[in-house]
């Protein structure tokens, strides 16, 4: 189960309005976990009392962002609309989709783009070709950066001091036998990822799970998001990854570069 987020400890004076991120929190509690809650639960999950809950989730109530039954509270499709309008103020991944689904179409399987939020990489868009994970990924699903070959791609593209500080405030969880727990490990695979400028992760976060991902680049040459291919190790195996798909997946990327380096942001 996710933990709620927590306001940052350094609020930025008057300017930090407390009323809002509690909403916000009291949003996040709501998962494919626990998609329907209580006042109680609600209060418990944030830290709010549940007088402070109440009032929140009524006004959540009120604009259509949640419902209830009068004892249980659950959000409604509305709530998408504040994901939209990130994806819809971001053109590029509109444009790039047809260009991954013409690549999913070709390698035969999955694709999908993702940028980097803290620790975790954040779907923003997903072509689907198999099932390929125990859980069902999709736009807004999160996987944890340095155990995900787009979340390797994305760090490699940090200054060194940045990487430094989010490897420092990652938890190390033993997803598989073969995940690198430890930091010169970690920092060694990004070092290569950075040389070679493609990430490959052989199951490391799901038994059987392998992917391969290369970096989207702005016009300042900066790594701003990344797409990636995954498959099943009992399909399509580490060598297979390099020499079929990553040729394909490289000429993607550069060619939705090349689109965010030419539309307006």
């Amino acid at each position: 189960m996710q933990a709620p987020a927590q306001p940052p400890e350094n609020k930025p004076g008057d300017s930090y309005v407390q009323s809002f991120a509690r909403g916000l929190e009291v949003i996040r509690s709501f998962s494919a976990e626990q998609p329907v809650q209580t006042l109680s639960e609600v209060a418990a999950q944030t830290g709010l009392t549940r007088a402070g809950a109440r009032r929140i989730l009524l006004t959540l109530q009120t604009l259509g962002y949640v419902h209830s039954d009068g004892k249980h509270f659950r959000l409604t499709a509305r709530i998408l609309d504040l994901g939209y309008a990130y994806l819809s103020s971001q053109p590029i991944w509109n444009l790039a989709s047809p260009l991954m689904e013409a690549l999913s179409e070709k390698v035969q399987e999955s694709c999908s783009a993702g940028v980097l939020d803290g620790l975790d990489v954040v779907y923003v868009v997903r072509v689907h070709a198999h099932k390929i994970m125990s859980t069902n990924l999709g736009v807004g699903s999160r996987l944890p950066a340095f155990w995900t070959s787009m979340g390797r791609m994305l760090l490699a593209g940090l200054p060194q001091a940045q990487l430094l500080q989010l490897l420092a405030e990652c938890p190390r969880v033993a997803y598989t036998r073969h995940t690198l727990v430890e930091d010169a490990d970690l920092l060694r695979a990004i070092a290569q990822v950075r040389e070679q400028g493609w990430a490959l992760i052989n199951q490391e976060l799901e038994e059987g799970l392998i992917s391969v991902a290369a970096p989207l680049i702005n016009a300042q040459g900066q790594t701003v998001g990344a797409i990636n291919v995954s498959g099943q190790v009992n399909r399509t195996n580490a060598q297979e990854m390099e020499s079929r798909i990553l040729p394909h997946l490289l000429s993607t990327a550069q060619s939705v570069s090349q689109l965010l380096r030419t539309t307006r942001q």
